[in-house]
């Protein structure tokens, strides 16, 4: 499998190419104008031919593990799906009682729930810390397929989100859901893209949460792309509608693993979300 990145390098940030055999080449991002981001690099024809014409010769390829990695993101809004999969549904009309026949209909709606969920400056990385809200006492992960889109509205590439969801703020009144949704520090990405080329079929993809606590595992949850009510391009098309992204765009597809209702995120758990054909995002919490 082939994936690219970010990594820190020399006081910045450098993008990546990781190759079958796990070897690290970074990418001269200056030689070819209309290269100039990951994004960039993402959108052309054929991605993986372009990174090994942009070589960076400068640097010697490195085994996998000696880089620090980076959020793989440029300056695109990131935005979210929710009520996507039914366990999803189960879990918003349980924590908001008052509006559970919102969250009924819109699962089954022809339109589906997009919001707004962070900046680039609001998303971190892997390894870097999430946050809990300080005014909320239920919070949890989402873990989620994320979707790199261009501004043509082709999906580029994929990789992992972790929304991170405040349940008692939203809970208590839907219109709180920006709150509950959107703080510092409330989304993570990574730890790489896989190139849209090489995505296996929904089937083959499983989705895995584990959440540790002083080194136990203290939740686990599974579930698989397949049982997701809604497409990729179904949530790219609707995104779009009569709105532009010309930096792009990265969308999260919803989550169908949900801790219960007794559980809530602790500063100092670990939180790590696999997704077949792209890795592992790990996060402590904050």
């Amino acid at each position: 499998m082939h994936f690219f990145g970010k990594i820190r390098k020399n006081g910045g940030e450098a993008v990546v190419w990781i190759n079958n055999e796990q070897q690290v080449y970074v990418i001269d991002m200056a030689r070819v104008p209309e290269v100039a981001s990951l994004s960039d690099l993402l959108a052309q024809p054929d991605p993986l031919a372009a990174a090994r014409e942009l070589i960076d010769h400068r640097y010697a390829p490195e085994p996998l593990g000696q880089q620090v990695f980076l959020a793989p993101i440029d300056r695109q809004e990131v935005w979210a799906a929710g009520v996507t999969y039914q366990r999803s549904k189960i879990a918003r009309e349980e924590e908001s009682r008052g509006a559970a026949a919102f969250y009924d209909r819109v699962y089954s709606a022809p339109r589906p729930e997009l919001f707004f969920k962070a900046t680039p400056a609001r998303v971190v990385g892997p390894d870097q810390p999430v946050h809990i809200r300080s005014d909320s006492r239920w919070s949890v992960p989402e873990p989620e397929l994320a979707l790199v889109v261009g501004p043509d509205q082709r999906i580029l590439g994929y990789t992992i989100g972790n929304d991170m969801s405040a349940r008692d703020i939203e809970g208590e009144n839907p219109l709180y859901l920006p709150q509950a949704k959107v703080y510092r520090r409330s989304c993570a990405l990574g730890p790489w893209i896989t190139p849209a080329a090489l995505w296996p079929a929904p089937e083959q993809v499983d989705i895995q949460l584990t959440i540790r606590r002083d080194g136990r595992v203290v939740f686990t949850g599974a579930t698989t792309l397949a049982r997701m009510a809604r497409t990729p391009q179904e949530l790219v098309r609707w995104l779009f509608q009569d709105n532009d992204f010309p930096h792009g765009v990265i969308l999260l597809t919803g989550t169908g693993i949900v801790p219960p209702d007794d559980f809530s995120l602790r500063p100092g758990d670990h939180i790590a979300i696999a997704i077949t054909g792209i890795g592992v995002l790990n996060n402590p919490v904050a």
